[in-house]
């Protein structure tokens, strides 16, 4: 994020950084940030953070970048918001989650509407096309599944 943060600095830009307190004070925060927003917890970071975007793209990561995806991908399953969520998946970084999302479509635990929540690309100069012609799909989480659950 950190290096993000730089090279949108470096070129003029402006970055907001959201940071939870315990991190804040476990970490050295970014104090080159356009704004420096400290949370009380990282839930509290996340909503918003959702609530600042237009838009979601998700670099190749660890874990908190997938339980960012996944919450966002929920509560836009969920129709809290309705703003894309992309994959940048160079290399193919991002096959096995999505090999995941089709087998859980197949397997009946996600309808096709909900996985098409989820985006993906290889390629960077298609990330603006992607989010300038997206328009949110019609879903509904409760149908056409067959869980036996």
């Amino acid at each position: 994020m950190g290096v993000m943060a730089d090279a949108i600095l470096a070129g003029g830009g402006e970055c907001t950084g959201v940071i939870p307190f315990s991190l804040k004070t476990k970490e050295i925060a970014h104090t080159g940030m356009t704004e420096l927003i400290v949370t009380p917890d990282m839930h509290s970071r996340k909503l918003m953070m959702v609530n600042m975007s237009d838009a979601f793209i998700a670099f190749p990561g660890g874990f908190g970048t997938l339980d960012e995806v996944f919450e966002t991908l929920t509560w836009a399953q969920l129709r809290l918001h309705q703003k894309p969520v992309i994959l940048y998946n160079p290399s193919g970084f991002f096959d096995p989650l999505l090999q995941q999302a089709d087998h859980m479509v197949k397997e009946g635990f996600l309808n096709p509407g909900s996985r098409a929540l989820l985006m993906s690309t290889d390629d960077i100069h298609s990330l603006l096309p992607m989010l300038m012609a997206f328009t949110p799909p019609s879903n509904d989480k409760w149908a056409n599944t067959k869980s036996s659950l």
